[in-house]
């Protein structure tokens, strides 16, 4: 195993020790909240010393550093909510129990998805691989090691999600979830878009039905202002988050903003790139345009 000192491997054992955290605002002022979750870079020893692969290759798997490009949110009245742990320990963009059952060594309960399109690209709960399709573990896991994983991280994170969701809607009539995310410059082989350059921003709103248009609009408006290239929906719609919190029948909205690596970091050695200032100023600047339209949102109810 190579140096490690990019990563956070301050563990006791195989277990997070705080899967989480939530940057407050002194007073939230706006319906919105944002969500990091797969910009988590604890590894436990017990993590790494399962996986066949080196700390690096593990961390391209992260949305590195997107906690920090939205940073902003709290000094405008927005709760930011982001993950410690990583997101090739444990997705918290999948279901609780989304698990492949050829991982395992022994059968898995009845209550785990054991079939979807993300078990087969190897991308589940506990993924199999990691974006480069490149498998993680030499050997079989047990079926205890991952429930560990998802109840002390998974579950946590998305009660965290849950309560600070429906605090804001109760407290302004709606909230809008924006769900910060970022992207490889070139889609990858489990991708639908292998070997594709991407472009600068995927706004995915679940096709229209995870948020009000009003919302998707505003911010490929401010995007396009920015100078960035946008598209909606390819190729990422949004994932379980947005499926599970975007229900603007009940004042719920999400909406899921993929960011191109290039435009911020080294995507081989995962470290912060010229454009990282850059990128987090004008991420500054579409935080106020999204709270401008969450609040015509909470107008509107």
């Amino acid at each position: 195993m190579p140096p490690l000192e990019a990563v956070d491997t301050d563990q006791t054992s195989d277990r997070i020790s705080s899967p989480f955290e939530i940057l407050e605002p002194a007073e939230q002022t706006v319906p919105v909240v944002f969500a990091s979750p797969h910009s988590g870079r604890d590894y436990t020893p017990g993590f790494l010393t399962e996986s066949r692969l080196d700390a690096v290759t593990l961390r391209r798997s992260e949305d590195a550093f997107v906690d920090e490009i939205f940073a902003a949110a709290p000094g405008a009245g927005a709760p930011l909510l982001r993950a410690h742990f990583p997101r090739a320990y444990v997705d918290p963009n999948r279901e609780a129990f989304e698990l492949d059952p050829s991982m395992f060594e022994d059968p898995l309960p009845d209550y785990v998805t054991t079939s979807s399109a993300r078990i087969s690209a190897g991308l589940g709960t506990v993924a199999r691989v990691v974006t480069s399709g490149e498998e993680i573990y030499g050997g079989k896991l047990r079926f205890e090691d991952a429930r560990r994983r998802i109840e002390s991280c998974h579950i946590p994170y998305h009660r965290a999600l849950e309560a600070l969701v429906d605090s804001t809607r109760r407290r302004f009539g709606v909230c809008l979830l924006v769900d910060c995310h970022s992207m490889p410059s070139v889609g990858g082989p489990m991708d639908s878009d292998p070997g594709r350059q991407r472009v600068d921003m995927v706004l995915g709103d679940r096709h229209g039905s995870s948020c009000a248009g009003l919302v998707t609009e505003a911010a490929e408006r401010a995007l396009h202002a920015l100078g960035y290239q946008v598209t909606r929906n390819v190729p990422y719609a949004g994932g379980y988050t947005t499926r599970h919190y975007g229900t603007p029948g009940d004042g719920r909205h999400a909406i899921q903003i993929e960011i191109n690596r290039a435009l911020y970091m080294n995507e081989d050695k995962v470290t912060r790139g010229n454009g990282f200032g850059e990128l987090s100023a004008r991420m500054g600047r579409l935080i106020e345009d999204l709270l401008g339209a969450a609040r015509q949102l909470a107008a509107a109810a």
